[in-house]
């Protein structure tokens, strides 16, 4: 069984390589949604809907259903298509669950981008920053110094107008009416994957409530924030590989 593995902002498939060595499998996919690691085509409007779409369109391209797993906005993608394409996947994970919560507030970054004029100011801010205080800043989140800079030489212009599009079209109440479809996930096994120090997708009273809606199971990753699986890729590997064994 293939295993499909979707990145967020603002990132690219690097941050997988961890755990993927941990994973031990030679059935690991790593998608990069478009401006995100990705080329942006002129045309793409990079809005939460097309990537839902897109994400939907990589994943029919699999002969058989996948283990999709989402991390940051990759796992709004992957509750996004789940929720409409349900059979496309054997089962979904994503720690994100919280902000399709109808009380989600968006973090203080996310706001700023979703504000015009701010947003386009801060984008232009990271844009022209050197690698070293991309590098640096990135670190000062808890990102190894090898992942980081790998991360910061891929924020670009691209990468700003993508983020820019996709916050603003998941501005309030957009993901809160996304999250009224959450009962369609049910329809296949899910995992949410809650990091106790991840302040950005919610209070974990919404990830739970948001879980349970989805019919998923609930895996703890006590002490760990944003970025799980490369501050314990074994721990992150070992919860994942629990669920899928639960599946056979």
């Amino acid at each position: 069984m293939t295993v499909v593995l979707v990145h967020g902002n603002p990132e690219t498939d690097v941050i997988w390589g961890p755990l993927v060595e941990a994973l031990g499998r030679d059935d690991v996919v790593r998608l990069s949604p478009p401006g995100f690691g990705a080329p942006l085509p002129d045309d793409f409007p990079a809005t939460m809907v097309a990537y839902r779409d897109w994400l939907i369109g990589q994943v029919e391209g699999f002969d058989d259903p996948v283990d999709l797993v989402g991390h940051d906005w990759g796992g709004g993608h992957v509750l996004n298509a789940v929720i409409h394409r349900p059979e496309l996947v054997r089962s979904w994970a994503s720690d994100v669950l919280g902000i399709l919560h109808p009380d989600y507030v968006w973090h203080d970054m996310a706001q700023v981008w979703q504000t015009p004029g701010a947003g386009e100011e801060a984008v232009e801010a990271m844009v022209a920053a050197s690698l070293e205080d991309r590098v640096a800043l990135l670190t000062g989140m808890g990102i190894s110094a090898a992942v980081a800079t790998e991360l910061a030489l891929a924020h670009g212009p691209e990468m700003g107008r993508a983020i820019l599009a996709l916050y603003r079209s998941a501005a309030q109440p957009a993901v809160a009416e996304a999250g009224r479809m959450l009962v369609n996930a049910t329809a296949r096994p899910g995992l949410a994957l809650l990091a106790t120090e991840d302040h950005f997708v919610g209070t974990d009273e919404q990830r739970r409530a948001a879980a349970e809606q989805a019919g998923a199971r609930t895996e703890v990753l006590d002490g760990l924030g944003h970025w799980w699986m490369l501050q314990d890729p074994v721990r992150g590997a070992t919860a994942l590989t629990r669920f899928w064994d639960s599946l056979d």
